[in-house]
Formats: structure tokens, sequence, C-alpha cells
């Protein structure tokens, strides 16, 4: 198949991780332009990510490159801080042009309203969540799916913040986007720092970091369980944690623990198998997750030698491109980013004041 060709609006830090995707695997995907609100900012991205760019969405979306030719997105990026980012997606779909909006799509719960009443109906908006998309998470949620522990109930999550972890469980909890009742409390408590997201700190001694822990009720039995501190992505100190809980068993982490029969309880682990360890000459790349013998994640962009969070992204791009060409179903639809952003400012809210947050069926409930 001819690699899937996107635009990409805003060139900041996110941006570049989408641009990587094509320089890494260009017979899969193709970066057609970038917008940069100055030339000066353009010339760096020239110069910096090798791939065109113009000043405007318009210019984007007619395949307007600088040396005169025209090389039409088939879909469009959008990386750009949040309150610009409902403007960028309205442009693209008057234009009529297929959006994977960066998260959150909106900055508050009134733009997200605003922003669904604009473009909901068009059907031309998805969002680039890519928690689910993981590999290490995509195997849970396979280990899930395929019913292993029987009807998950509940999610306990220590990992990633607010709509990420959000709709990472509510993909495992299979949750739709109805009212969800939230309850939160924000502690102090001394940690060091030695990472931080421009490297090493040098940090020796701990100091005051905030540690949120909420609570989501889902109704019909369903719950779950959110614990983040600050800088728990680049802090080693704090380790990523998952519980999924379920009528016949458990997954912790990536152990899984199930009811066989009425005398049998088993426990497994998921095994990641990755080249390039000790002897093996392959390189350095991730193969596959597996439980039991039973594959539940393979790597289809193996050879490019990917970070998770890149294979994230790529697995997202890879399956935009197959919605936008008719090969596959919507992978992350606008209704799905909103609601849950929805409920990370639910539990930022009930965080802030103490009190349980009831939020609303929102107009996107039904889509």
């Amino acid at each position: 198949m001819a690699p899937i060709r996107f635009g990409v609006v805003g060139s900041g830090w996110r941006a570049e991780f989408f641009v990587r995707m094509a320089r890494l695997m260009p017979e899969r995907f193709q970066v057609t332009g970038v917008v940069t609100r100055s030339a000066e900012r353009g010339a760096q991205v020239e110069r910096d990510w090798g791939v065109p760019t113009v000043r405007t969405i318009e210019e984007l979306v007619t395949g307007a490159v600088p040396d005169g030719g025209t090389d039409r997105p088939e879909l469009v990026v959008v990386s750009t801080p949040w309150p610009v980012t409902p403007d960028a997606i309205r442009q693209l779909v008057e234009l009529g042009i297929p959006v994977l909006a960066e998260t959150p799509p909106a900055p508050d719960v009134d733009g997200l309203r605003e922003l669904w009443a604009d473009v909901g109906s068009s059907g031309l908006v998805q969002v680039a969540e890519h928690s689910p998309s993981m590999p290490s998470h995509a195997a849970r949620i396979a280990a899930v799916d395929s019913g292993l522990i029987g009807t998950p109930t509940s999610v306990q999550i220590s990992s990633t913040h607010l709509y990420h972890a959000v709709g990472l469980i509510r993909r495992l909890l299979r949750t739709g986007r109805g009212e969800v009742t939230v309850r939160a409390s924000v502690f102090t408590a001394p940690l060091v720092g030695p990472l931080a997201r421009d490297g090493w700190t040098g940090a020796t001694e701990p100091v005051d970091a905030w540690n949120i822990l909420a609570t989501l009720d889902f109704g019909d039995g369903r719950s779950a369980l959110y614990d983040f501190t600050d800088n728990q992505w680049h802090n080693p100190l704090r380790t990523n944690r998952i519980v999924v809980r379920g009528s016949h068993g458990e997954s912790v982490d990536d152990t899984v623990t199930r009811w066989v029969d009425e005398r049998t309880v088993l426990s497994s682990s998921i095994v990641r198998r990755v080249s390039g360890l000790e002897q093996n000459l392959d390189g350095f790349d991730l193969e596959h997750l597996s439980l039991d013998g039973r594959v539940l994640y393979r790597n289809v962009f193996h050879g490019a030698r990917l970070a998770d969070d890149d294979i994230a992204v790529a697995a997202l791009l890879d399956a935009t491109g197959a919605w936008v060409r008719g090969d596959g179903p919507a992978p992350y639809p606008l209704a799905d980013g909103c609601q849950d952003h929805l409920l990370g400012l639910a539990i930022e809210e009930a965080g802030r004041t103490g009190a349980a947050v009831v939020t609303a069926r929102e107009a996107w409930a039904a889509a």
C-alpha cells in the first residue's frame, strides 16, 4: 500500500513524534508539510526535521509546498497548544479534511461542548489518545477482552495522568459515556526528583511533591482508583502500576490470575520478547507479548526499533490512515476524547474542592 500522507499543524515537542514516524518508516508514512507560525521557525523545522513547511492550514490542505509542487494530505495531525487546537480542528473540518487531534481536543468543559456542537456531527475528527495503543496496555486489553478474568469491574492505575489514564480505564472496563461520580484528595509528601523531562536533575534531597488519589464510580459495579504523583512520567522512583479486577480473576501489572474450575486457580505472566539481548545479533526491538504461549500483542512495526510510546503513535497514525481509506474502524473518535478530558477535569476539580463531582451525560454521549 502507498504510504499514509499526513500534514501537521504545529511544530512543538509532541508534533515531532509524528514526524519522526515518517522519517523512520517512509514506506508507511509521509509528511506532506508542517504548519508553523513564522518563517523563522519554518526554516528551523525544515533544517532539523527534513520536511517542508507552510504558514497556513489552507496551504497545507491544498498541498502547496515551497518548491511549487502539490501534495495534498489524506489527514492532518493537530499538535498545538490547548487554546489553539479547537480552532484548528474547526478550520480543517470546514475544509473537509480528516483530523487526528492531540489530547485534549479543547482546554475546558465549555470548550469541549462548543467544539462538539461545531464539528461532532462531521465524523471527521479522531483524537490521538495513545495510551491504549502502547504494547503492554494493548496486551492487557487483549487478555481482558478474551474473558480470562471474567467481567472487568475495576481498574487501579498509577501510571499516566488524567485523560490518558481515563482513556485506558474506560477501554479496560468497556464503559460508555454516561454519568460518573468522581471523588479525590490531594496530598503532599517529600520525594527526590532525580530525573525530569530535560534529563537528570542532579537533585539529592527530597522536596514536597503533590499526589492525587481519585475514585471514579461508573455505575453498574464498575469503578476505578486513580493515583498520580507530580512528574511521575519521568521520575524513576515512582514506577507504573496497573490492576484490572474482574469477576473471575485479576491482572496485576504483568501477572494474570484467574479461575479455571472449582478446584483450580492459575497465575501466569505476560512475557515480553525482544531481540538484541546478549548473543542475539538482530538488533534491539520488540517482537511480541504473550501469555501461556498465546501472543496477545505483536509489533507490526518490527524493524523500526521504536520505544513503546513511539509504537503507540505509529499505531494511531496507521489506524487513522486505514479509517480515512475505508479500511478500518474509527480508532478514537472525538466523543471518546471529549469524555476522557471531561473526567480528567472532574478529577482535578474534585481534588481542588474536596467535594464529589458528578459529570453529566453530555451531547457526545450517544455518538
